[in-house]
């Protein structure tokens, strides 16, 4: 056996198969494109389930892949494991419809134990077969030789994750010796029980069958072979390492932890489960932001948070008190960079990333232990139980980790209903879940549109109107030779104008006609073979396949949609020009009225911002400037600078659209002649889509200048209202904005000399707590700041009392308090507002003499104003 780095490991996979006929997939974003069904990409076959349901035919029925993955069902488990992971590398071979098991197993066989290859000694490999598959347990006791011990059967191997294709599986194992036996109980110990000895490194997945809506299994049109092999485990049998964690593809990390904490990997068991936590983590992370996640409270952005989170907290056994992470992931990029360039690429952006969010969560940290302290009362008064929805609510509103929670607790003499906070975390999951798409992870194959391989050439690059002949009529997902006046139906033609929705750009509308029928065309789309689908209503006459039709798309609603897509390429140089160059696209839509272009930024931008790129843009507008559009080797377009579209694919050769070499991107979508043709271009909004994700929306042309009309009529209105010329409205504004605040003003005192005799009564409910005057009541006021000017009053009559207000308006609660300067010594009036604002389910805080907050929680406002007197005696 050779002693193989992780990047050799992969290399020598992927030079294997690809030498054996295999197509070489790239590695897929982890965050999925156009699938709503998954959080993250978490398998190899994940990225081409296209492929496997027959949506889509692949250049080549055989495939290779490295995939980078994230799982978290785990999550807890990680660090406290030799193999868990949440970021794991799946090496992965398939066959789409091609070869199945015979060469499935001889291919793995030959690359495991071949001495060219990994050279693995054949005797120390195990595999395992469902029980009812004799074909597999044939091709490995006759083909392969394995001796009937050496081929164990168990009833779980079968791969099936609901509707779509399924299949029965063969994993192989490989015996790391009786040293990894351990304490395992004696019925565990064979491969595929629970043990270290006997470890899996490879699942070959026998796609056979269509898994119904009905339940009901099928064969499928095409089998498929699906195999999975463990980049991390191979790494460790390879290196002779007990665990994935003392590979190369982590122990750099590790050494990066040790020059930051001072302590070293291997020598502390329970440290050593911090050095796990944190490097695992960080290799998720770096990837996961240089993928287009970030930090958030939802989807993928609460799993990055929470694993940052739970690694500062793993970082306290190492006494590391500051923002460590973010320095990680300069040995990430190293480690992965030959593979995975992203990572390096993105180096700076990911760092600043995790830098923010680990300072937050820092500062957030000890807000949390403030919190933790009145729930700690709560519960020693109560019976010594900490709730499990309070060390949720910890968990989830404070970053509060319920690990450090469990500490305190037991510390403090307490306990935590665990199974509570679990059953509020599983809530959690189930609620996350359900936001996502309910729809199929994998669809059912057809067979039709699959099965169709006649050429369709797309000639609307150039033209608008064909003659073309009808090859295929599809109605219901069945080809038909006619369809009647009325009907719904799918067409291809051997060649066509109408583009097929692709790349945001939305498709052609228009019609087809002939002699013997007429028809409206509302959508096109790409079949799996690559042609364009017409769906089509036939609203007079019979279709007959074989005819030839004339074919028309609708030149208005072209045009305006050219204009559009070539606007969204200048609008994506610009932001990058205005933002930096970590812009990158994230979706779009290009339509005939408007385009929609979302991008990757943290923050919202400002007016100065919005009003920068408008500039641009339309500068590059103006200049009239020529679109030149060119096929080429892809080496040739990186070379020119083509900017490429985040996630996707492209072929050998590729189609760049270039602007005047201001904007040169790959885009098979249409486009105008030059930048004049656009005309004019608006910006209407700018708006946030989820964490770290932007939408501008924008409109061009006619309907820039009907936005512009809209603004004109309205400033036309506004004059005539206000009985001034249109280019007095900005004085008379100002004007009415200083009557009113002369008005309010007015209004003012005389609710001030109203209530200063309330006041006056007000200071006779002081209380003498062990000689600290304290005063807290709910009062009325229509808002925050009215609030504070009545607490203004107070203290002129009232200096040396602490004051506590607050006030319910619209279901929402104001609080502010007060300490004298004389007391902050002893009590601090941040502390005290956000122990009152926790209890009406908010935030608050401010200096140790005053604070402010709020809660949504307006029917607790008592124990709030209660909680002031609490601390006051707690304090003593």
């Amino acid at each position: 056996m050779k002693r193989l780095t992780g990047n050799e490991i992969r290399e020598l996979f992927i030079k294997y198969f690809n030498e054996h006929g295999h197509m070489v997939e790239p590695s897929a974003p982890l965050v999925p494109i156009d699938d709503d069904s998954l959080l993250w990409i978490n398998s190899g076959v994940a990225t081409l389930k296209k492929y496997f349901d027959g949506r889509v035919i692949p250049e080549n029925p055989k495939i290779v892949n490295a995939q980078k993955a994230i799982r978290t069902n785990d999550i807890e488990n990680v660090g406290f494991t030799a193999r868990h992971h949440t970021f794991f590398e799946m090496l992965g071979n398939f066959s789409i419809g091609d070869y199945f098991k015979k060469d499935a197993v001889k291919y793995a066989w030959d690359f495991l134990t071949n001495d060219d290859w990994i050279g693995f000694d054949a005797d120390l490999l195990y595999v395992t077969v469902h029980p009812e598959d004799e074909d597999a347990y044939e091709l490995w006791r006759n083909e392969i030789g394995l001796s009937p011990e050496r081929i164990i059967r168990i009833e779980g191997n079968f791969w099936d994750i609901g509707e779509g294709p399924s299949g029965p599986n063969s994993e192989i194992f490989y015996d790391r010796g009786p040293e990894f036996e351990f304490d395992t109980p004696a019925e565990e110990m064979y491969p595929g029980g629970e043990n270290e000895r006997y470890l899996e490194i490879w699942n070959l997945v026998f796609s056979e069958f269509n898994h119904n809506k009905d339940g009901t299994y099928t064969p499928l049109p095409n089998k498929n072979i699906d195999t999975g092999m463990g980049l991390e485990r191979m790494a460790s049998i390879t290196q002779e390492v007990p665990t994935n964690f003392d590979t190369d593809l982590f122990t750099p990390i590790l050494a990066r932890i040790e020059e930051i904490s001072g302590y070293k990997y291997g020598e502390d068991e329970n440290k050593d489960v911090a050095f796990k936590v944190i490097s695992d983590h960080i290799r998720t992370v770096s990837f996961a932001v240089a993928d287009g996640a970030l930090p958030s409270n939802e989807g993928r952005g609460y799993v990055l948070r929470r694993l940052i989170r739970r690694a500062v907290r793993f970082s306290k056994e190492l006494n590391i008190a500051r923002a460590f992470m973010y320095e990680l992931a300069d040995p990430v990029a190293d480690v992965m960079h030959g593979f995975y360039p992203n990572v390096s690429e993105r180096k700076a952006f990911i760092k600043e990333v995790i830098r923010k969010e680990e300072e937050r969560f820092l500062a957030t940290l000890d807000e949390g232990i403030q919190i933790y302290d009145q729930v700690k009362q709560k519960a020693a008064k109560d019976d010594g139980i900490i709730s499990g929805s309070d060390a949720f609510r910890l968990y989830d509103t404070y970053g509060f980790p319920y690990e450090l929670t469990k500490e305190y607790a037991e510390n403090d003499g307490l306990e935590v209903d665990e199974a509570g906070f679990r059953n509020e975390m599983q809530a959690q999951r189930e609620r996350a879940r359900n936001a996502r798409k309910s729809g199929d992870s994998m669809q059912v194959q057809s067979e039709t549109l699959a099965e169709i391989t006649e050429e369709s050439t797309f000639t609307g690059y150039q033209s608008l109107n064909e003659e073309a002949r009808l090859l295929h009529i599809i109605k219901e997902d069945n080809s038909v030779a006619q369809a009647e006046q009325g009907a719904q139906v799918e067409l291809i033609f051997d060649h066509t104008p109408f583009y097929a929705t692709s790349g945001g750009q939305v498709a052609d509308k228009g019609y087809i006609r002939s002699s013997n029928a007429s028809l409206a065309v509302q959508s096109v789309y790409k079949a799996p073979n690559g042609q364009n689908v017409h769906v089509a209503t036939v609203e007079s006459g019979t279709v007959t396949a074989g005819d030839t039709y004339s074919l028309e798309v609708l030149e208005e609603s072209r045009n305006f949609i050219t204009k559009n897509h070539t606007a969204t390429h200048l609008l994506h140089q610009a932001l990058k020009d205005v933002l930096g160059d970590h812009v990158n696209q994230a979706g779009s839509l290009v339509e005939k009225e408007r385009l929609r272009f979302d991008f990757s930024h943290l923050e919202g931008l400002t007016d100065e911002e919005i009003a920068k790129v408008e500039t641009i843009v339309n500068e590059k507008v103006y200049s009239n400037m020529r679109v030149e559009i060119a096929e080429m080797p892809i080496s040739e377009a990186k070379e020119k600078g083509a900017m490429a579209l985040f996630g996707e694919k492209y072929g050998d050769i590729v189609r760049v659209v270039d602007i005047d070499q201001y904007s040169v991107e790959l885009c098979g979508g249409i486009h105008v002649g030059s930048t004049g043709e656009i005309g004019l271009f608006k910006i209407v909004s700018e708006t946030g889509i989820g964490a770290g994700v932007r939408r501008i929306e924008a409109v061009t042309s006619r309907y820039a200048v009907n936005l512009f009309k809209e603004k004109e009529a309205a400033l036309q209105s506004i004059a005539g209202r206000l009985k001034v010329k249109e280019n007095q409205v900005d004085r008379r504004v100002d004007a009415l904005l200083s009557e009113k605040k002369d008005l309010e003003q007015q209004i003012r005192k005389l609710k001030e000399s109203g209530q200063a005799d309330k006041l006056a009564d007000m200071t006779n409910e002081v209380k003498d707590i062990s000689g600290i005057k304290v005063l807290s009541k709910e009062v009325p006021a229509n808002d925050a700041k009215e609030l504070r000017e009545m607490m203004d009053s107070l203290k002129s009559r009232a200096q040396d009392t602490i004051i506590a207000l607050g006030a319910v308006n619209d279901g929402k609660v104001s609080l502010v308090v007060t300490v004298p300067s004389a007391l902050t010594d002893r009590f601090k009036a941040g502390e005290i507002m956000k122990g009152m604002a926790s209890t009406v389910e908010g935030k608050g805080g401010g200096r140790p003499d005053m604070a402010q907050g709020g809660g949504t929680a307006p029917e607790n406002i008592t124990n709030a104003l209660q909680f002031v007197e609490d601390y006051v005696k707690s304090s003593q």
